[in-house]
């Protein structure tokens, strides 16, 4: 750390940048308390009670008030400021403060970050026992502050993120989920909270590890994610005359997690991010560029390559030979620049694959003549290049590698493998899992030249175990492999978008968004993706067919053109005519790409709702605007807001399809564009506006 200072007392400081600023003070009973946050123009500045920094529940140590919130703990009570010290490395400004309790010697290290400029604080725990008995752990808050305006004046965001039906936000006042049970009269906390928490192996699966609390009054909004490729929770609550918000990692109540800490060990959580912002895009706006200051850097974040997946309506898991080979030409011929052979290469079980994978071997029914590598030869000589699909952690029960890996390299309960949907769950902790997968890795990326994996996960497990420390050592297993395969892009998938989280994304180059199938329900998943991944990392398919209209080529097409294009279909029975709009479509894409990389994203019809008949996704770029349109039913016309243009002169043009099936016409009075769609047909347009 660079430039460090510390402290070692202080009833008072104040840490942060030009983007935000953290205000510390020392309560009455001793704590250490956030009294002030705020990002430009005072966004976000507490209104209500503070808290301690950290909640811990232990046990043999309670809470100030039993009930089902994760704040008020008896040991976050006791923790007693010791010192602080402060830092910067690159852009990343960093503050470490130390909270000690005498009582049991558990001290906390609260590590707080945040890039410069940027509205965005990152905080992380780290636990040590300095006591002289061992303590069992059952929660700690990653992030907990106090003193957020009234659960009268609030509304929460969250997402419901289910398997083929992602990213679905919706919004609520807050004061629904707690009652005011009058304060005043019982001289007592309410006991309630509303509680968030994720509920098996995929991190994503049932909610996004996200939320947010706007303030109806004025706008100011909270929104936070938890980087956890494992378990997590977020509560929140009435405290005094404000709110609480407490986020972290996997708890005892909700994942039957405990950490066992002898004297002298440590633990550290999973990280979780706030964003300020005047209202819920403005904070989006902030989270996107905090995302990208804290990932893996990578050419592919800049040069977004077009990539064709064999999978999706199309093999769907049957790659042969004799069907890949004209799949490959056809995808090159319409500018695809990588080809990625999906699930299925490896059968050559009479039983079906789905309980025998593990190996990881070609099979040889499938690639006569030359085997697979014939067909990774062919994607290269057409200008590709070539990607595979793997599953890596799982090994199905009929496998051999299940008879000859150690048990302890699977995750287990009680001594025993952990079976799910006819496979074992690898635990990447153990070196024997690790050796297995290097050595994968090894042979379809050193010795074959495959230039990019689709890493998918398609069990989930229940909670609990060694799940924690087996997601952490996976993304570490992530980082070596990129760091030995360095020009190497990983797609991290789990049955679509059910490992969309902040610690994912840090490492791949890119998110599978769905599994969706159907090009009319892909679109509200397509609109929103944004809220939870970059839009140079958020893959999104399309999937045109020869069966298909023009307007429903289109259509598919034109939903992926603001995020990544995942093209699938099948392109070697199409006509040429129907090519031709494939080729228009990746062209139009290839000219625009450039710009996503530091593209604000907008929503002007809100966020989508998953029937809603019209939805918009814009990315606002440097000096160009561009929205995607979708007209599923109802009327042909409709007028969308765009602030941001008012007073400007805009010239507005349709680039998507290339023979529009509409109009559009900017109106400056009150900075709207209206949109027109030709027949009654679903219709997908992408239009700029370019300002001045």
């Amino acid at each position: 750390m660079t430039g460090e200072a510390a402290n070692s007392a202080a009833d008072e400081f104040t840490w942060g940048h030009s983007g935000l600023s953290v205000h510390f003070a020392t309560a009455a009973d001793g704590t250490l308390r956030i009294t002030h946050l705020a990002g430009p123009g005072d966004l976000g500045a507490p209104s209500g009670a503070p808290l301690p920094l950290v909640d811990i529940t232990a046990l043999g140590h309670g809470s100030g008030w039993s009930g089902p919130r994760f704040v008020d703990s008896a040991l976050g009570g006791r923790l007693r400021y010791r010192s602080h010290r402060t830092g910067r490395e690159g852009d990343q400004h960093r503050l470490h403060i130390e909270l000690h309790d005498p009582a049991s010697g558990l001290t906390a290290e609260v590590g707080y970050s945040t890039p410069d400029g940027v509205p965005v604080v990152r905080s992380r725990v780290r636990l040590r026992n300095d006591g002289p008995a061992p303590l069992v752990i059952q929660s700690v808050s990653s992030l907990l502050l106090g003193g957020l305006p009234s659960p009268d004046v609030l509304d929460v965001h969250r997402a419901r993120n289910d398997w083929l039906a992602e990213c679905r936000w919706s919004v609520e006042p807050l004061r629904a989920h707690l009652a005011d049970i009058g304060r005043g009269v019982h001289e007592h906390e309410s006991r309630a909270c509303l509680a968030v928490s994720s509920r098996g192996s995929w991190p994503t699966d049932g909610h996004l590890a996200m939320g947010a609390l706007r303030d109806r009054t004025d706008g100011r909004t909270w929104l936070w994610q938890i980087e956890s490729a494992a378990a997590w929770r977020w509560d929140t609550g009435e405290w005094g005359d404000g709110s609480w918000l407490a986020i972290g990692g996997p708890t005892d109540a909700d994942h039957q997690w405990r950490e066992h800490l002898l004297p002298g060990a440590e633990f550290s959580t999973e990280p979780a991010a706030l964003a300020l912002g005047g209202g819920f895009e403005e904070a989006l706006a902030a989270l996107t560029a905090y995302r990208r200051a804290v990932r893996r850097p990578h050419r592919d974040l800049t040069a977004l390559p077009v990539v064709f997946n064999d999978y999706m309506n199309t093999l769907m898991g049957d790659p042969t030979t004799a069907k890949l080979l004209p799949l490959i030409d056809a995808a090159a011929e319409v500018g695809a620049e990588y080809f990625c052979i999906d699930s299925g290469w490896y059968d050559d079980d009479a039983e079906g694959w789905w309980d025998s994978v593990g190996a990881w071997l070609p099979s040889a029914r499938r690639f006569p003549d030359g085997g697979i590598r014939r067909v990774i030869d062919h994607i290269r000589g057409r200008g590709m290049v070539a990607g595979l699909w793997l599953e890596p952690e799982v090994v199905g029960v009929r496998s051999p590698v299940a008879a000859t890996l150690p048990d302890e390299a699977f995750v287990r309960r009680d001594g025993i493998r952990v079976t799910e949907h006819g496979r074992h769950q690898l635990d990447l902790r153990h070196p024997a899992a690790r050796a297995h997968l290097d050595a994968a890795v090894g042979r379809i990326v050193g010795e074959w030249g495959v230039g990019y994996l689709k890493l998918d996960y398609n069990i989930t497990v229940s909670p609990g175990g060694p799940l924690l420390g087996h997601a952490r050592a996976w993304l570490g297993w992530l980082r070596s492999v990129l760091d030995r395969y360095p020009g190497l892009v990983i797609e991290n998938c789990a049955s679509g978008g059910m490992r969309m989280d902040g610690a994912s994304l840090a490492v791949a180059q890119l998110q599978s968004t769905s599994d969706q199938q159907d090009p009319l329900r892909y679109p509200p998943i397509a609109a929103a993706a944004p809220t939870a991944v970059p839009p140079e990392q958020g893959a999104v398919w399309a999937y045109p067919q020869p069966g298909y209209t023009d307007d429903e080529i289109t259509f598919t097409l034109g939903g992926a053109l603001l995020g990544r294009i995942h093209l699938s279909g099948h392109l070697d029975h199409m006509s040429e005519r129907q090519l031709t709009l494939v080729r228009e479509a990746l062209d139009t894409y290839k000219a625009l790409r450039h710009e996503l990389p530091r593209a604000v994203p907008w929503w002007p019809l809100g966020l989508p709702g998953w029937t809603d008949e019209w939805l918009a996704l814009g990315m606002r770029g440097r000096g160009v605007t561009y929205l995607s349109v979708w007209r599923r039913a109802g009327g042909r016309e409709r007028l969308l807001p765009v602030s941001h243009l008012a007073g400007l002169v805009v010239t507005a043009e349709i680039l998507h399809p290339s023979a529009p099936a509409g109009r559009v016409e900017w109106r400056p009075d009150g900075a709207e564009l209206l949109v027109e769609v030709d027949g009654d047909r679903p219709a997908c347009l992408l239009v700029r506006l370019t300002a001045g």
